[in-house]
């Protein structure tokens, strides 16, 4: 399928659907002498998995990473690393009974107008099944900017009419949906078991931050760091908006208070605030990048909605199953993949991009 590819330097190309046999992914562009065993993607993709929690879907799936190729002896060759997780816990029977009805909400209509055909099963190559292969891919790009430095931390920001308020890195994996203020976790928890139990589904936002990002990374004029990163993060199931540093905030501002005006700290040119999120003119300023995501409340949801079968006639619609009642707590790890991803590839750019003194 076309629009599986994403990256130019750094590459990956993920495959799989929900109740097919598997999900994988190829990461072509990774340089030689990586070390890397299973275990490090591993990591992540426990992270990812289902069934973590209470405010998870209880479908039941190890996430067993197997590295089949590019890799030997410990060490990544230069060459296409290919990496599968097999599906398991898979239950079609609840998808047989809705098969000839359009899901609100989510891609069945779109795909089935696109292809002529789709796979109703858990929405197939839509459903946010096929982001295990990026968390996987996601892994190798932050072992290669740990290398720089550079680290990128996610966490749900907000949970409906609830915000954190304080970010404490320290709290983000002591909690169920992974927030860094612990004094409105107990809420959000709250608020999500309340609309689950109504058979309805909560959204909010996830950030991300970008530490040790180096100035310079981006490419004038298409490939602007903040626009591949907005696409990334957009090109999540569920994501309805994108914001980098104070994004729709600014509307509010004058120049004069959201110019970040440029200091010295030591011999080091650096920023007194950071509202443009670490990126000028499409290229990192060397401050934290900042980016966050709204993801949009969980389409499969247990009340009865109003739908039109594939021949086009009213009817209405109850989808069962096993379904996320908030998508934000493992959308953490899935964001984290996809700025990492973002920003090797415009590392491994930027050091193509002039000579060295």
């Amino acid at each position: 399928m076309a629009g599986s590819t994403f990256g130019k330097v750094f590459r990956i190309t993920t495959w799989g659907e929900s109740h097919g046999g598997g999900i994988g992914v190829v990461v072509d562009g990774c340089p030689a002498g990586l070390a890397l065993k299973e275990s490090d993607i591993q990591k992540e993709l426990d992270r990812r998995k289902t069934g973590q929690s209470k405010v998870t879907t209880t479908r039941k799936e190890g996430d067993k990473v197997r590295i089949m190729s590019g890799v030997f002896k410990g060490k990544t060759m230069g060459t296409p690393i290919s990496m599968w997780v097999e599906n398991h816990d898979v239950d079609s029977s609840k998808y047989e009974l809705i098969k000839d009805l359009y899901r609100p909400g989510h891609a069945d209509y779109t795909y089935q107008m696109k292809y002529g055909m789709r796979d109703y099963r858990g929405g197939g190559r839509a459903s946010a099944r096929e982001t295990a292969g990026r968390v996987a891919a996601g892994a190798i790009a932050k072992k290669l900017l740990a290398r720089h430095k550079i680290k990128v931390i996610g966490y749900t920001r907000q949970i409906g009419p609830l915000r954190a308020k304080k970010i404490d890195f320290r709290e983000i994996e002591r909690n169920i949906i992974r927030c860094p203020d612990k004094d409105v976790t107990d809420k959000m928890i709250d608020h999500i078991m309340k609309v689950r139990k109504k058979g309805d589904s909560a959204g909010g936002v996830v950030e991300v931050i970008a530490q040790g990002v180096p100035p310079g990374l981006g490419e004038p004029v298409f490939d602007k760091l903040d626009a591949d990163l907005a696409k990334a993060v957009m090109s999540i199931p569920a994501v309805k908006g994108v914001e980098i540093g104070v994004g729709f905030e600014a509307a509010e501002m004058l120049g004069s208070e959201c110019n970040d005006a440029f200091i010295l700290k030591g011999k080091k040119i650096s920023t007194r605030t950071n509202h443009a999120g670490g990126i000028l003119g499409g290229i990192s300023n060397g401050q934290d990048i900042v980016v966050r995501l709204v993801m949009k409340p969980t389409s499969s949801i247990n009340k009865t909605q109003d739908t039109v079968t594939l021949k086009g006639k009213k009817a209405t619609i109850s989808v069962e199953g096993r379904h996320d009642p908030c998508i934000c707590p493992r959308a953490v790890p899935i964001a984290e993949a996809m700025v990492a991803l973002t920003l090797i590839d415009h590392l491994l750019r930027q050091q193509l991009s002039r000579l060295k003194k």
